[in-house]
């Protein structure tokens, strides 16, 4: 009878383990058909959140879209979509976006992921070419961070290609 459970046990927690990283968020996305892409390559824009600026003011949100709107809380954590999410999630944030570390001119051979995921430490993105991709939109953009504030002070800037 304590064989039986045991090999019950050790099978449970087997499906479990089986079950928690076939459902991981850090998945590469699912890219839409390239007749389906909007690629954005238009002139570069710079957004800037200051150093304790409000989040919640629309003049420190980066709204790309009607679905996303970037900012970044002033509690240290990365960049969030204000639009979808009260806050950072660490590993998911912002919502509605997916990052690649490349050029937009290599779509198709990019790691689409979560922000974290793709630039692992956010302190460490400046200077660093990405892709983002708006999920709800089909729309990829190219960014690059040029500012990301230490400690709480939850100032960043990036410049973006537009439409």
């Amino acid at each position: 009878m304590m064989k039986n459970n045991s090999f019950l046990l050790l099978f449970a927690f087997t499906i479990s383990l089986i079950t928690l990283f076939s459902c991981n968020s850090d998945r590469t996305t699912e890219l839409p058909e390239v007749d389906e892409r909007e690629v954005w390559t238009g002139a570069t824009i710079t957004f800037e959140k200051a150093d304790e600026a409000n989040p919640e003011d629309a003049s420190n949100q980066d709204r790309i879209t009607e679905n996303v709107w970037i900012t970044r809380g002033n509690t240290g954590n990365e960049i969030f979509n204000i639009q979808d999410e009260s806050s950072a999630t660490k590993g998911s944030s912002p919502a509605g976006t997916q990052w690649a570390i490349g050029s937009i001119s290599d779509i198709d051979n990019l790691d689409f992921k979560s922000f974290r995921s793709a630039v692992d430490k956010p302190k460490d993105v400046v200077g660093k070419d990405l892709v983002l991709f708006l999920t709800a939109d089909n729309i990829f953009l190219s960014v690059k961070f040029t500012k990301w504030s230490d400690g709480k002070a939850g100032g960043f800037a990036y410049e973006r290609s537009t439409e």
